[in-house]
């Protein structure tokens, strides 16, 4: 006799047809983690990011302009070491904020950069505004060097997590555009403060209104491709491994010195009988040869190794640094600023593509990149200052150019020596 049914279903049993395989639940990971390498999402993040380096890193390149024109009208009087100070601490938390920056990108996504745009405009119109040292200190150096990094670094990481082999050349593209800005921007600063009747306080607010367009293109284009990380804010493993910390000191040696023409050379073009509108435009002409700097270099490092295009890169840009007293005619200047813009450019975008070969995961990416920033920022807010005590003291730059380029030489030679922590080796491509 049958029994009846319950109207409970047997459950399936489970055989190896059944049950999914380990290597389907390992191929989705893999598949999240493997980069595009391109496809409109990747070009488009990395279009976004190249506005808001225009926008950030653009106006930074431009301080040589303000440092000129603050010594002669509203800081006339103050020791070039001190009105350095104001440049030096807006590029230390430029670069110090990536380590809030990054593992906020990492937990949260690329919306961090939104309410970092509204900062950075905020900042510029109060720049505007200022006449007195503690003002600009606060407005230029403290507001400004936060919402640049909060908004560069977060870009930057974003980008990263669209490309692999050739992230080398995208990161080059993206900073190119704070060679472009530090092009149009000086340029323009120039004109208006030194050929117009605006005065400062207009100059710097027409500034602010190009600019917020430009990002307001960077928020709706920047995009996260993974998944948030919900893990530690940061990851202190990463200071046991020696390669990465031979990163941090090569980066924090390079940012010493290369800074220090970006923030001279119009003032140093002046004592050398320069005109002071013709020596602004040094870093205009800096600045688009950097553009080349960034990307050709970038394109080269993806082909022949990132390690050894960025120590390279440091090596060149410390010798050019060494040479930075030499040149006294106008052509001697233009040219020396030319040939300094292209090799100093491969040391922003190089030394992070080279980090990118030491990230084991790349949703961890902008924690990464936070941390090698925040700690080589450091650099930047003591080197500029440092070298215009020596400007002071010593009434020259020959001293300025011994100091600056024997650590940006010494940041190369540790970039090269990274190489001795990698199978390949030396000579290899790395």
């Amino acid at each position: 006799m049958n029994q009846p049914d319950s109207g409970k279903s047997t459950p399936e049993k489970l055989t190896d047809d059944t049950i999914p395989p380990v290597e389907t639940i390992s191929d989705k990971v893999n598949d999240l983690e493997k980069a595009p390498d391109g496809g409109l999402r990747a070009w488009l993040t990395t279009a976004g990011t190249a506005f808001t380096f225009f926008a950030a890193l653009g106006f930074a390149n431009s301080f040589g302009v303000f440092q000129e024109y603050y010594l002669s009208h509203q800081l006339k009087g103050h020791p070039a070491d001190k009105v350095a100070w104001i440049g030096s601490l807006s590029t230390f938390l430029q670069l110090a904020a990536g380590a809030v920056g990054g593992p906020l990108f990492d937990r949260y996504g690329a919306w961090v950069i939104r309410p970092a745009a509204v900062l950075y405009v905020f900042a510029l119109m109060m720049i505007s505004l200022c006449e007195q040292y503690w003002q600009f200190m606060l407005a230029q150096g403290v507001l400004l060097g936060i919402s640049m990094g909060s908004l560069q670094f977060p870009s930057m990481a974003a980008v990263m997590q669209y490309f692999d082999k050739n992230i080398a050349a995208a990161l080059g593209a993206a900073v190119a555009g704070s060679s472009i800005g530090g092009v149009v921007i000086p340029i323009a600063l120039s004109k208006m403060l030194n050929s117009t009747s605006l005065g400062f306080g207009w100059s710097v607010r027409i500034i602010g209104f190009v600019v917020t367009p430009l990002l307001a293109f960077s928020c709706l284009t920047v995009k996260a491709r993974l998944p948030p990380r919900k893990t530690s804010f940061y990851i202190l493993s990463a200071f046991t491994k020696i390669d990465f910390c031979l990163l941090v000191a090569a980066m924090f040696f390079m940012f010493f010195g290369f800074f220090t023409p970006l923030f001279y050379i119009p003032s140093y073009a002046v004592t050398r009988g320069m005109d002071a509108t013709l020596a602004s435009y040094l870093l205009a002409i800096l600045n688009a040869a950097s553009t080349f700097g960034r990307v050709i270099p970038g394109i080269l490092a993806d082909k022949f190794g990132r390690l050894n295009v960025l120590s390279t890169g440091g090596i060149i840009t410390g010798i050019i640094i060494f040479c930075m007293n030499k040149p006294e005619s106008n052509p001697a200047l233009i040219v020396y600023s030319i040939i300094f813009g292209f090799w100093s450019g491969t040391i922003i975008s190089g030394a992070t593509a080279a980090l990118s070969i030491l990230i084991p995961d790349p949703r961890t990416t902008g924690t990464y990149l936070g941390m090698a920033l925040g700690i080589s920022s450091m650099a930047a807010l003591i080197g500029p200052p440092v070298n215009g005590v020596l400007v002071t003291k010593y009434n020259g730059f020959f001293e300025v150019s011994l100091l600056s380029g024997a650590t940006c030489t010494f940041g190369g030679l540790l970039a090269l020596a990274i190489k001795t922590q990698k199978p390949e080796g030396l000579l290899g491509r790395v």
